[in-house]
């Protein structure tokens, strides 16, 4: 029972780190939001119009790019090499659709490990944020 408490008190804590940064984020068609969630297995990239409400470009670790090479990627790095291809990967498809510029919402997640490796990732592939 404590786990499971735990585990609602952190979704909780990340839910009101969402919720603030949201606050001061908004894609627009010049500088779309490039938004990130991660779970326990995968990690999904976005590039949202706030304005309109739609989303742009989207990869992911299910992405059939991705989930080809998935096995060799978790053995090279773990879930980080993974991450760092979803970025690659989202930085691609968005410079093919002729966006360069993003925000990034970190979705309330910390900017470190997984998230750190997909913006990083998309920053060397050419998107600026």
């Amino acid at each position: 029972m404590a786990k499971l408490e735990k585990r609602k008190r952190k979704e909780e804590a990340r839910l009101r780190r969402k919720k603030r940064i949201r606050k001061k984020i908004f894609g627009t068609p010049e500088r779309p939001r490039l938004c990130v969630y991660k779970s326990c297995k995968h990690i999904y990239a976005q590039i949202i119009d706030d304005t309109i409400g739609h989303t742009l470009v989207a990869a992911s670790s299910l992405s059939p790019e991705i989930r080809e090479k998935l096995e060799e990627l978790k053995k090279k790095g773990g879930k980080t090499e993974v991450a760092r291809a979803v970025g690659e990967l989202i930085a691609k498809k968005a410079l093919e659709k002729g966006i360069t510029k993003v925000c990034f919402d970190r979705g309330g997640f910390k900017y470190h490990g997984r998230i750190k490796a997909l913006a990083d990732a998309a920053r060397a592939a050419g998107l600026e944020f």
